[in-house]
């Protein structure tokens, strides 16, 4: 926008305002908006919203029955939950749909973010971050099976011919699965993530297609759209997309592994020292944060791996393949990926202990306020870890969902920094003990085989 100049002075220029999201969508041929968030296990929730109603959008007039949405913190005579939308997300998304877009929201209840929402838990972790002249870049590997279901509940990958007992990077396999990756890394680079890599995984059906790094938002949003994504594009080709860690007893699971870095207010990286002792090229800063996660990696367990079936993942202790890739100890070292955290070069580190269970938001939250209180206690993590290696000092990672859930009610920091006063934790931890609960009081096959005619 110019203004004309003032008698005697020069013309003055003043910044545009943002496009409404509605003129956004109308430039982009889109005619409807899936407005999205997820509630507290990942679960996305949406509602289609023509283009002519994305004013209302906007406006934040978009109500939702929070409590039949799914685990987030509300009771049925609660307020409604509004979707507030995040402009800089939306995206449109014809590969999926023709006409179709995506924006991810920010759940109000009553004109203030809503605290049980996992995207404005993450905020808040960040803003934490921000208090410190800090900001958080993460890249996320993203490991999915594609399979075929029968009518009787087995599984089996939906490639018929991968039956290898060592799959990974087979050309064959992903030559076979060629229309669905391509489809996959189309949608990634039309939105602009830069997809560099589409791999065949560790088991038969599995597969990871890998996006540059990111602001944690933003790739926390991005974790949740190529779920979305994959799941629909495999749809298309009859096939269904599972991210659940163990779907499998004999063969590797499912990992969300996430690649951290901090930056100062100049964009600076912080991680990267010219001079390290230790030898992993690490700065203090960097070695007090992942000090911090190694001291809450216990309670964090449950953010990573937050189901039932996600110790199946945690517990196994070989595959087909002969590795799990599931880190068991509260370790760290260099590029080893046995570790819980793997340092492979001085600019990041990588956390190894996510599942595809895993709800980004939460995790990076729990992790933020983690490293955060390493750096607050300028903690020392000890010397790393050599390869394959962990120490009697070294905390053992919770065997079952049970045990994360009393892990992280034992966490008084990590919990009292999630909650803000709200109880988030308490009620994240009581969600998942009913989760272990009721598969717990489910007999198995298992069972009848070891005990019906045991005694």
């Amino acid at each position: 926008m110019t203004l004309p100049a003032i008698a005697g002075g020069d013309v003055v220029t003043l910044p545009s305002a943002p496009a409404s999201l509605r003129d956004r969508a109308l430039a982009d041929g889109v005619r409807f908006i899936l407005a999205v968030f997820v509630d507290l296990n990942g679960k996305p929730c949406a509602k289609l919203v023509p283009v002519s109603a994305a004013d209302e959008l906007e406006a934040g007039e978009l109500g939702f029955a929070g409590f039949a949405a799914g685990l987030i913190g509300q009771h049925p005579h609660d307020s409604d939950l509004i979707a507030v939308p995040d402009l800089d997300s939306y995206a449109p998304i014809p590969f999926v749909r023709e006409g179709l877009a995506i924006v991810h929201c920010d759940p109000h209840v009553d004109g203030a973010p809503w605290p049980f929402a996992p995207r404005v838990i993450l905020r808040r972790a960040l803003a934490r971050l921000a208090e410190r002249g800090l900001s958080a870049k993460v890249g996320a590997e993203v490991e999915y099976f594609l399979v075929d279901r029968a009518e009787d509940g087995s599984l089996s990958a939906a490639d018929t011919r991968d039956e290898g007992m060592r799959s990974c990077y087979d050309a064959r396999g992903v030559t076979r699965m060629y229309d669905h990756l391509a489809a996959v890394s189309d949608a990634m680079n039309a939105l602009g993530w830069g997809n560099y890599a589409n791999d065949h995984e560790d088991a038969p059906g599995q597969f990871e297609q890998n996006f540059s790094y990111d602001d944690a938002l933003v790739t926390a949003d991005r974790v949740i759209t190529l779920r979305y994504l994959v799941g629909m594009l495999a749809e298309q080709r009859g096939m269904t997309a599972t991210f659940m860690p163990k779907p499998f007893s004999d063969r590797a699971g499912n990992g969300l592994h996430f690649h951290l870095s901090l930056w100062n207010e100049d964009d600076a990286p912080v991680f990267p020292a010219p001079a390290d002792e230790r030898g992993l090229g690490l700065s203090e800063v960097a070695y007090s944060f992942v000090a911090g996660m190694l001291d809450h990696a216990p309670g964090l367990q449950l953010f990573l791996a937050p189901s039932v079936n996600s110790y199946k993942r945690r517990g196994a202790t070989t595959s087909a393949s002969g590795a799990t890739w599931s880190p068991k100890h509260a370790t760290y070292g260099g590029n080893d990926r046995t570790h819980f955290i793997r340092v492979p070069d001085p600019n990041r580190i990588e956390l190894r202990a996510g599942d595809g269970s895993s709800n980004p938001y939460l995790a990076l939250a729990a992790v933020v306020h983690a490293g955060l209180d390493g750096i607050e206690r300028a903690a020392d993590p000890g010397a790393p870890c050599g390869p394959g290696e962990f120490r009697e000092t070294s905390a053992v990672l919770p065997r079952t969902l049970l045990h994360a859930v009393q892990s992280l009610r034992d966490d008084v920091v990590l919990r009292e920094a999630l909650d803000a006063g709200h109880g988030v934790s308490a009620y994240f931890a009581d969600a998942k003990e009913d989760e272990f609960l009721g598969w717990h009081n489910i007999v198995t096959e298992w069972e009848l085989d070891r005990y019906l005619t045991a005694y």
